[in-house]
């Protein structure tokens, strides 16, 4: 027992470090898709020049995003096989046929139409060469749509059939897996979360070269315009990520009504009609006994939850975890295999979702002050350095809010890897030991350590050596070998 608990909290943190670290890149470039698609879009009707040169430039950021997304998209399918076999084993059928979707349609079509892009700037109009950029952020995004119906599939498992002779879950309906009612929250939430991440990291970046560049430099007007297109695309992304946010925390109280409590910090069943204000209230902070599963402390705020889970300022009940993990042992059984209950991290998910919650908010403000200061007249985004401080640092806020969103997903659903129907401890590789799962801890560690410094010194070095860069040296950047063309020596 005490061997299995050790290999199977080494397979879980080894996947969840992976997960993380290829989430930290697969809404950066799909958000960067978008914004360097804009930037082209807007050179195809405006026909200036500088659009152009944002494209290509930020388009820079993108290529190497995709590129690191990749790397660590493959080594996470690779833990499928490796440390959670029987999960591979009992849900085979189901996640086989969206994950040969994703890579035969999407990525070959993000692969093939990102080199058309990148290589071919001076070989085709540009209201054709901007379809290119276009088709590939379309493709990014539809593989994520293929991803996280399997991943709506393990929150909600619906469309499948359970053949108890072989002890797995089989596929009876592939258009059920498309009309998940929790892929069509989850979806849209983690797609208006990509723009959010892309508008404040250009913007953010943007904001780091101004406080190097000089006065009358002629790259300012470069980096200013980056803000304002990527700001405005940030702010869109805020705006459809508090409106899925609330729809995808509505549907929770139905479809996983014990994350939602904790996500809410509530133990004991809150009855809005027993009250005397006849409201829920909403918990600003809220620490729970990890042992006892009871909230121990708290600071309320009237009628707030009323109005998030009821759109009412009055009405609304949620259950406690307290009564739930009554119904749940009623439901499931007091004792299933390696669990001892079914309370999620209380804790975790109550921190986590109000930093996603609340550092939109931050971000929300943000953006609006950034574009008033940074408006056309104005010069106030140059002369108030410590703001463009403030900016430079609100690049990293949106991984940190991704990550907290990710763990609020992924952390509701313990102790299930598919919900209601496998246990975590049921999933994890038979043949696998402790010492082989450390071992390929520590080594993806240092991968993704180095992964992550080489994509951080060559994002740097790209911004340091400017938009410019290209203009300063005698070979063209769409054409390596123009030279030969002109007589040049090889």
């Amino acid at each position: 027992m005490v061997t299995l608990v050790g290999i199977l909290d080494l397979a879980r943190f080894q996947f969840a470090m992976t997960t993380i670290f290829h989430f930290f890149f697969v809404p950066m470039s799909i958000g960067l898709g978008v914004v360097v698609s804009v930037m082209e879009t807007l050179y195809v009707f405006k026909k200036d020049e500088i659009y152009k040169k944002m494209a290509q430039f930020w388009g820079k950021i993108f290529l190497l995003s995709f590129a690191v997304g990749v790397v660590t998209g493959l080594i996470q399918e690779f833990q499928f096989g490796m440390n959670w076999s029987e999960y591979s084993r009992y849900v085979g059928d189901i996640f086989g046929s969206l994950l040969a979707i994703e890579a035969l349609v999407a990525f070959f079509a993000e692969s093939t139409f990102i080199g058309l892009w990148s290589f071919t700037w001076d070989r085709f109009k540009p209201g054709v060469h901007v379809l290119f950029i276009w088709i590939t952020t379309i493709g990014s995004a539809l593989s994520s749509l293929w991803i996280l119906a399997a991943n709506s599939f393990m929150q909600n498992p619906i469309g499948y059939a359970i053949d108890n002779h072989m002890g797995r879950a089989e596929l009876k309906s592939f258009s059920a897996l498309l009309t998940n009612k929790q892929l069509w929250v989850e979806f849209p939430h983690v797609v208006v979360g990509t723009l959010v991440t892309a508008g404040f990291l250009v913007a953010g970046m943007s904001a780091f070269k101004l406080l190097k560049l000089k006065k009358g430099d002629s790259e300012i007007l470069f980096f200013r315009k980056s803000i304002n297109i990527a700001l405005i695309v940030g702010l869109v992304g805020i705006a459809g990520a508090l409106g899925t946010g609330d729809k995808h925390a509505f549907d929770l109280q139905s479809m996983q009504p014990m994350k939602y409590a904790a996500m809410e910090g509530v133990d004991k069943t809150i009855t809005s009609s027993e009250r005397k204000d006849k409201a829920q209230p909403w918990s600003l902070i809220s620490v729970t006994n990890p042992d006892t599963h009871r909230v121990i402390a708290r600071v309320e705020i009237p009628y707030v939850l009323s109005i998030l889970g009821n759109h009412s300022l009055t009405g609304g009940n949620t259950v406690g975890t307290t009564e739930l993990e009554k119904q749940f042992e009623k439901k499931y059984g007091k004792a299933h295999g390696d669990i001892k209950n079914y309370y999620v991290p209380e804790n975790t998910l109550f921190y986590s979702f109000r930093v996603m919650a609340m550092g939109a908010g931050a971000l929300l403000l943000l953006g609006i002050v950034a574009l008033w200061m940074n408006r056309r007249k104005s010069q106030l985004i140059l002369t108030q350095r410590w703001f463009l401080w403030i900016m430079g640092i609100a690049t990293f806020a949106p991984f940190a809010l991704n990550t907290a969103g990710w763990l609020v997903t992924e952390l509701g659903r313990y102790p299930w890897v598919v919900y209601g129907l496998m246990p975590i401890s049921d999933a994890v590789s038979p043949n696998v030991s402790a010492a082989s799962l450390l071992i390929s801890n520590i080594v993806y560690f240092l991968t993704f350590a180095t992964l992550g410094g080489v994509m951080i010194w060559l994002a740097r070095r790209a911004l340091h050596a400017g938009p410019n860069v290209e203009e300063t040296e005698h070979l063209s950047p769409s054409d390596p070998y123009s030279h030969l063309a002109k007589g040049g020596e090889a």
